[in-house]
């Protein structure tokens, strides 16, 4: 991953990181962004102007702070917005019902790239080459993710509140997508992002994909680990799909059935060993009954 153009937090810059991440190369600079942020604050300001300059509303206006950037370094989605469109790139909103983010929704890894904010940190994730990888600046470097963790991953930064942005247009070509094309990268055993040389095989991809497949699930899975028991005979439960579950059922029942059939052989054996008595025996019995009852 060392063809990556990768920046670590500085401050408060996570919106120059966060571009630069984005574009693949230093393009911008905390001054360039505050350059665009004071146009976007004249800009609101001649449009509070045309109503009047003696009005209220205008000198409330003149009296706030700039809501497009502040003394820490932070700056807001119009910024961010009006600095890609000097590559004819466009911010989407991610949770809209336009066709794009319904797509994004439904199928993340079509996309090339999002832009994810909360409160007052930007990073960004992108594709490079056939692969993902989250460009969070306060990550020492570059974290691979697979297709399968993405949609996951999209979902938790959701409900965690984050605003996430599609990234419509196209990115400037750089060498990270060239080399991780010819080269994708491999993780390694201890590490979904170490910097082994890049190099991947049909075969380590399904394993991997597989891999994640099964934490994905593992994590989704409400039920509970409590055995499940029938009349007394306990079957540790499954927690990786519905068919294990169904057959760990089945296999309960069927041990609780042959419970059930022990219990009748039980009976039965009982009733046999009744209809198997000695008939001199019971003769005899009922001679001495006979002789009980008519005394000589």
């Amino acid at each position: 991953m060392e063809d990556i153009f990768f920046e670590k937090q500085e401050g408060s810059l996570c919106a120059q990181h966060c571009l630069n991440a984005l574009l693949q190369g230093s393009y911008f600079t905390a001054v360039d962004l505050a350059t665009l942020a004071n146009t976007l604050d004249e800009d609101e300001r001649q449009q509070m102007a045309e109503s009047g300059v003696d009005t209220e509303e205008y000198r409330r206006f003149l009296e706030q702070p700039s809501g497009n950037m502040d003394d820490s370094g932070f700056f807001s989605v119009q910024v961010l917005s009006k600095a890609l469109q000097v590559w004819a790139l466009d911010l989407v909103p991610y949770n809209s019902q336009q066709e794009l983010s319904l797509q994004a929704q439904s199928s993340p890894h079509t996309m090339q790239a999002f832009v994810c904010n909360y409160r007052e940190h930007w990073f960004t994730l992108r594709k490079i080459g056939h692969q993902w990888f989250n460009l969070n600046s306060i990550q020492s470097k570059p974290t691979h993710i697979t297709e399968t963790y993405l949609a996951l991953y999209l979902k938790q930064l959701q409900q965690e509140g984050y605003s996430i942005f599609i990234v419509l247009g196209e990115l400037p070509a750089c060498k990270a997508d060239e080399t991780l094309l010819l080269n994708p990268f491999v993780p390694s055993s201890s590490s979904s992002s170490s910097t082994n040389t890049p190099r991947r095989t049909a075969r380590s991809q399904s394993e991997e994909e597989d891999e994640e497949l099964r934490r994905v699930i593992q994590m989704s899975l409400e039920e509970t680990d409590e055995p499940i028991v029938v009349e007394g005979v306990a079957v540790e439960r499954s927690s990786t799909s519905s068919e294990d579950q169904d057959l760990q059922r089945a296999l309960a029942m069927s041990l609780g059935n042959d419970k059930t059939e022990k219990q009748e052989e039980t009976v039965k054996s009982g009733q046999q060993e009744q209809q198997l008595v000695d008939p001199e025996e019971v003769r005899r019995k009922r001679l001495a009954y006979l002789e009980k009852m008519n005394p000589s």
